[in-house]
């Protein structure tokens, strides 16, 4: 009875939320345009995306900086990006965060990093985005505005921060998110840190390959740059790590190869 009343409750306050943050029909399709890689084959999927980016944007708290001016369809292509992930997952993945901060361009921040004789090491680090455990999430508005077309490079800077949020979720970055039953962490492990290893050594005889070399720089930043691919360029991450490949599948419960609609002309 209890969960039947509280069920109830949610469904009604989603429908508010809903109403509150509705995404106008023709900024949903000039969405659609200008980032073809969220296009779904199957209607229910398309209404299903444009509902959860409705309820993210009535749930998260949008910051400009630098200057900024954030509109509508802004917020919007920030949020049908970061729900795309999480479609079949839900939004609660994300509940461990509300703010995210939108700058007009990359920003430089200054890092600090103890060595293990106790050194401490000074140096800036050029940043398009940044997720750390509890929030806020910060996203560089160049990058996220040219997503539509850095797609074919794999590239996509929502997604790949969004990622680190599901692997944040039990606390460590170690590019282990919360797997659902039925998928352990020693099968994720056993895909994953040979994909890794192996992507490492291409990239250290600097072969071209469909994921950002960047992520070979940790095995949680292998994660987020895999994903990323994962959802915007699929047939060339298939290609190149077709075990990886399924393993996503079956946690995000997407196929996006064979799920994302051809492209249309405009």
């Amino acid at each position: 009875m209890i969960g039947r009343l509280w069920r109830t409750w949610q469904a009604r306050r989603d429908e508010a939320a809903i109403a509150r943050r509705a995404i106008p029909d023709d900024l949903w399709r000039r969405t659609l345009v200008r980032y073809p890689f969220l296009r779904r084959r199957d209607a229910a999927d398309d209404e299903a995306l444009r509902r959860l980016a409705s309820l993210f944007l009535d749930r998260k708290e949008f910051h400009a900086a630098g200057g900024l001016r954030l509109d509508n369809a802004m917020a919007v292509a920030i949020a049908a990006q970061a729900v795309l992930p999480v479609l079949r997952l839900g939004l609660g993945r994300y509940d461990g965060f509300v703010g995210i901060v939108v700058h007009p361009d990359q920003v430089v921040a200054h890092r600090e990093v103890a060595d293990e004789d106790g050194l401490v090491h000074e140096y800036d680090e050029v940043l398009s985005g940044e997720a750390m455990s509890g929030g806020p999430l910060m996203l560089s508005w160049r990058d996220v505005r040219g997503a539509g077309r850095s797609a074919a490079q794999g590239y996509n800077v929502v997604i790949h921060e969004f990622a680190h949020v599901l692997d944040l979720a039990d606390g460590a970055a170690d590019g282990v998110p919360l797997l659902p039953p039925g998928l352990a962490r020693g099968e994720w492990l056993a895909v994953l840190e040979p994909e890794f290893e192996r992507f490492c050594e291409r990239t250290e005889r600097a072969e071209d390959t469909a994921l950002d070399p960047y992520g070979a720089s940790s095995i949680d930043e292998f994660f987020a740059v895999a994903s990323e691919a994962f959802f915007v360029a699929p047939r060339a991450m298939r290609a190149e790590h077709a075990a990886l490949y399924a393993l996503f599948a079956r946690f995000f419960r997407q196929d996006p190869e064979n799920e994302t609609a051809p492209q249309r002309g405009r």
